[in-house]
């Protein structure tokens, strides 16, 4: 029998210092950025405060920190189809 791969889901923290960082155009460019399929989910504080703004990738728990709006056409490309995440924008869950 064959089974589906993990549903990808995409979280990008709204938490007020996020907020402040600019989470708002980084949830906006994945809305126009993301393919069909990967579902966007704006979270509360994900815990990585004076990181942001903050963006985890699930199933695969990788955290990007300090993510502006114009590299998720490169985390979509390199990390969400080409499975290969990007380790310079990586930061350690807390």
């Amino acid at each position: 029998m064959d089974t589906l791969p993990p549903e990808q889901v995409v979280l990008v923290c709204q938490n007020r210092g996020c907020r402040r960082a600019g989470a708002d155009r980084v949830f906006a460019a994945c809305h126009k950025h993301l393919p069909v399929g990967i579902q966007l989910v704006g979270s509360t504080c994900l815990g990585q405060c004076g990181n942001g703004p903050t963006v985890l990738v699930l199933p695969d728990q990788v955290w990007y920190c300090r993510v502006h709006p114009d590299e998720i056409p490169t985390v979509v490309e390199k990390h969400l189809l080409g499975g290969h995440p990007i380790a310079a924008m990586q930061c350690k869950a807390t």
